[in-house]
């Protein structure tokens, strides 16, 4: 792009660059003058002493920012590498060093124009060189390497900046788009400047694109669509050396929940280069054991794509955090049933059942298992441990009514309890056979698979968190779906009680309490290398 400039009060790049700015405020072209004011600002840094070095970059970043603006007023979606033309101005967009799930054409806004409302106007950002950027692509459903993808696509939080082609004063701009975590410092003659990040805006642009929230409730009463997106997703680009910190949502919910603690951990360095997001989606219509097997065979399945040598790093230092039936279910994933289950609902040994063959292994995985391999450290909130009372009113039961009949894992149940009545407990048999049990009859107080359940504890040495919720002047104590005295267990490493109702993870002392537990676990891994 060539043009005349204006006339500068010196010959000097930042003097020219100040003309530029002058002059976009009364252009008929303002596009062409913040382009060039954002070049000319560029070389200025490049020549620049070090006291001149904070007004030229303040200057490149309000020039490329009103640039970027107006490009996407004209171009609001598809951006892709390559020339971008918008009348007689032409710049030549290059994705630097972004993450493969970043897939043209991106969506993009600036960072500063998304809303923090899904964080209650909790943003972390960091100022520096270039415009932060919030980035949105579709998900290839082909590929075998976008399965781990959310399927309402990939998000990145990148940085913005126009350059001038290296080569040629005439050759059209560069406007570099880069992931800023990626980069130490961005090189402009003898300086080395810290790139601007904003770690919030992508993710709260892609909750508000999301259908989550809306599917999470429907598929507690067996909705198809929040079934067809189940499935274990990563956040972040895999890392093979940092630690899974995996989210479990609960009853009728979804990983939205999880939006204030996931941006604590990517808003705070020293997390966000020790953990990488994982979050699952669930249909909380199974049973609780059953839940427990499908988060078992998420995981299975997202370790076989990403590690099948079961050689990486990050195996062995997974946490799961878990809401509500969520925190119940990462509990059972970190314990060793034995036979106290099998005994709660059977009479007899699993080989003296009559039953197809498929029945019988399905049957024997939801009642006996392991403490599920590399998890080190789990945290539960406002998890009914010990059952609870709402499971039982008349809007559980009714509730219940809907629920969770159809999977895979109750009609198992049916059939092998209509074929050997004489196997089950009596209290359990009209239960097994007509298949009334789901994700609430399980969470009843009285349940006798669940009581057994409860004794079931991680290992020794093992450590586990648990965070609740109390409403003020309720007696029993409750978050006002789960008593106080369910969320508790004995042998933790830690508890803390916070006034709150039970979205408990959205209270800053509880997603305080989950920054310092991460912490305290990224030095006991420290602690172990060395």
């Amino acid at each position: 792009m060539t043009t005349s400039p204006p006339s500068p009060d010196d010959n000097g790049d930042l003097d020219t660059a100040r003309a530029w700015a002058r002059r976009a405020s009364s252009a008929d072209d303002p596009l062409r003058a913040w382009v060039r004011c954002a070049v000319d600002a560029y070389r200025a840094i490049e020549t620049a002493g070090d006291d001149a070095v904070p007004d030229a970059v303040a200057l490149a970043n309000d020039a490329t920012a009103e640039a970027i603006a107006l490009l996407l007023r004209y171009c609001p979606t598809g951006w892709s590498p390559g020339p971008l033309q918008v009348g007689d101005v032409q710049v030549d967009v290059e994705f630097r060093d972004i993450a493969p799930s970043l897939r043209s054409p991106l969506r993009l806004r600036r960072a500063r124009d998304v809303p923090m409302d899904a964080f209650d106007g909790k943003r972390y950002s960091a100022p520096g060189f270039g415009v932060a950027m919030a980035a949105l692509s579709s998900r290839d459903a082909g590929s075998s390497s976008s399965r781990l993808l959310p399927q309402s696509g990939a998000f990145g939080n990148l940085t913005a900046w126009i350059e001038p082609d290296a080569d040629s004063r005439d050759a059209s701009p560069r406007l570099v788009l880069a992931d800023a975590l990626k980069l130490d410092a961005v090189a402009i003659g003898a300086h080395r400047l810290q790139p601007a990040r904003d770690t919030s805006a992508a993710y709260a642009w892609a909750m508000e694109v999301s259908k989550l929230e809306r599917l999470g409730l429907w598929g507690l009463v067996g909705g198809k669509a929040i079934g067809r997106r189940a499935g274990l997703y990563l956040l972040d680009e895999y890392d093979p050396g940092k630690c899974p910190l995996v989210m479990i949502h609960g009853l009728g919910s979804n990983p939205l929940i999880w939006s204030h603690v996931s941006n604590a951990v990517w808003g705070e360095a020293d997390l966000r280069a020790r953990f990488q997001v994982w979050q699952v989606v669930h249909q909380t219509d199974a049973p609780l054991l059953a839940a427990r097997l499908h988060l078992q065979d998420y995981l299975d399945d997202a370790w076989r794509q990403l590690d099948p040598d079961g050689t990486a790093r990050a195996r062995s230092g997974a946490v799961l955090i878990g809401h509500s039936l969520g925190g119940v279910v990462a509990r059972l994933l970190c314990a060793d049933s034995g036979d106290a289950l099998w005994n709660a609902a059977f009479l007899v040994p699993l080989e003296a059942l009559d039953a197809d063959k498929a029945d019988l292994k399905l049957i024997e995985r939801i009642f006996f298992f392991r403490p599920y391999a590399g998890v080190a450290r789990a945290v539960f909130l406002a998890a009914p441990h010990r059952g609870s009372p709402s499971a039982a009113t008349l809007l559980g039961r009714l509730t219940g009514d809907l629920v969770g009949w159809r999977t895979m894992e109750v009609q198992a149940l049916r059939r092998v309890a209509q074929r050997n009545p004489q196997a089950i407990r009596p209290e359990l048999l009209p239960v097994f056979e007509q298949g009334w049990i789901n994700s609430i009859t399980t969470l009843q107080s009285e349940q006798p698979v669940r009581r057994a359940a409860e004794s079931l504890l991680p290992p020794r040495g093992f450590p586990y968190h648990t965070i609740a919720g109390v409403q003020r002047g309720s007696d029993p104590e409750s978050d006002g779906i789960v008593p106080l005295a369910s969320a508790m267990l004995p042998g933790a490493a830690s508890s803390l009680v916070v006034e709150s109702g039970h979205r408990v993870h959205e209270r800053p002392a509880a997603v305080a309490e989950v920054v310092r537990i991460l912490r305290e676990h990224a030095r006991a891994r420290t602690r172990t290398d060395a």
